[in-house]
């Protein structure tokens, strides 16, 4: 039977790095944000490249939930989610039936670099909000930070896999320069960093220093932030699994 994973993070959180990471494993198939363009139907926002996104992928959440549980070859299918792609209103049963994982990383990181891509973002923009809220929804949750990840990669990575239940490959730490197949159109104007790795970046430095209006979304982020790092998996936690 296959494992469904869906992975929630909001964006420039590393998310596409973990997308790519799961995709250079031989047994995963990967999807990217299928939610994407049913949220910019449903909303109205504009967003980059919001005409081609819509013309290529499924406008009707429900359809977009059918090809999450449709058949597919690989043992594991590992679903990279925005969590502010999914709106109140939609049916959220489906998570019952899928691995959930929480990809987070510090505010003041997030809003300066999504804030180099789209000018005046929002606190719903970010995600933490909704980050949050399906975080409360969900069974047995699993957390964890991106800056962990950058720091020991594979250590945090085989905790992880060990979590959701599946073995390590060390596959995951390194990936084809140049993007995957399971892009979605945007990648174009999100991806140029990561299409131009070949695995996890170091270390992060000091946090941005924001100001105005982007400090105080930070401000009403953090406490989303602070209550999912304090289920996070750490560099402390038992020692992972042998590979297999």
């Amino acid at each position: 039977m296959t494992k469904r994973i869906a992975m929630w993070s909001g964006p420039r959180n590393l998310s596409t790095a973990m997308m790519y990471s799961f995709g250079a494993r031989g047994d995963a198939r990967v999807v990217d944000e299928p939610f994407y363009a049913a949220y910019l139907a449903a909303t109205g926002l504009d967003h980059p490249m919001g005409m081609q996104i819509m013309a290529s992928q499924p406008m009707d959440p429900a359809d977009v939930v059918k090809s999450l549980f449709s058949p597919v070859s690989e043992p594991i299918f590992y679903q990279k989610h925005m969590t502010h792609h999914m709106l109140p209103d939609w049916r959220m049963d489906w998570l019952a039936d899928v691995k959930n994982v929480f990809l987070i990383r510090h505010p003041a990181r997030v809003i300066a670099s999504y804030a180099r891509k789209r000018e005046g973002p929002t606190l719903e923009d970010i995600g933490f909000v909704q980050q949050a809220a399906i975080f409360d929804r969900v069974d047995a949750p699993i957390v964890i930070d991106s800056a962990d990840i950058r720091t020991d990669p594979a250590q945090m990575l085989q905790k992880l896999c060990a979590r959701i239940g599946i073995g390590w490959d060390d596959n995951m730490l390194r990936w084809p320069i140049g993007g995957h197949a399971a892009d979605g159109v945007w990648a174009a104007h999100w991806y140029g960093a990561v299409h131009r790795s070949t695995g996890f970046d170091g270390a992060e430095g000091p946090l941005p220093e924001v100001t105005g209006e982007y400090a105080r979304i930070v401000d009403a982020a953090m406490p989303h932030y602070k209550a999912l790092a304090a289920h996070k998996i750490t560099l402390d936690d038992d020692p992972a699994p042998p590979t297999v």
